[in-house]
């Protein structure tokens, strides 16, 4: 994970959310884009209990 992202679950859900409600159109963009890896925050927000919805975009 990258410094500059939050390290609680919940605020990272949030941050993450934001960028793909408003700059991304998918979570491999996302990540693509700002050089996160996708298994690594996914393994992230799945310890809170969260998983991506690739039809909504977000994470819940």
């Amino acid at each position: 994970m990258r410094n500059d992202m939050p390290r609680d679950p919940m605020m990272l859900m949030g941050f993450i959310n934001m960028k793909l409600r408003d700059y991304y159109p998918s979570l491999d963009a996302l990540c693509d884009d700002m050089g996160v890896d996708r298994g690594e925050l996914e393994g992230k927000m799945a310890e809170a209990g969260l998983e991506y919805n690739a039809a909504a975009n977000k994470f819940w």
